[in-house]
């Protein structure tokens, strides 16, 4: 399939496609004409890649990940491929996204405290602030 193809069926822009072959993310092949063929399993690497990049994580982990993704929810570890600036820089994003979630309960905590403090509930709304003075 070209790339328009992958874009209707993945909802992903033609843009951000040629920005993942770019970052080496997906590899089509090309036909005599220099247009792009994707497969069908690109449409769930596309996939795969939208959902890592919305969890957080950057193209560069991705890229070293993706060989290990093959199915959703599975993952098939290649030891040899699995160099130590690799798990370095793995453990360096487990350790940011753990600063990311405490940054986000410390924050959803604020927000509840103040939520309790002028006692409001999702059972009611809060009363209309007073605004400007008409007439």
């Amino acid at each position: 399939m070209r790339i328009g193809e992958l874009s209707r069926r993945t909802r992903v822009p033609t843009r951000l496609l040629r920005y993942y072959e770019e970052q080496r993310l997906l590899a089509p092949a090309r036909e005599e004409n220099g247009y792009r063929h994707f497969e069908d399993g690109d449409v769930y690497r596309v996939q795969q890649i939208r959902g890592l990049l919305d969890s957080g994580l950057t193209t560069e982990i991705i890229r070293r990940i993706l060989p290990y993704l093959t199915e959703p929810g599975e993952i098939h570890p290649r030891p040899e491929r699995l160099n130590p600036e690799t798990v370095a820089l793995l453990w360096d994003e487990a350790d940011r996204i753990k600063q990311r979630v405490d940054c986000l309960n410390r924050n959803r905590e604020a927000i509840l405290g103040y939520l309790a403090a002028v006692q409001v509930d999702r059972r009611r709304t809060p009363p209309p602030e007073d605004g400007p003075a008409t007439g």
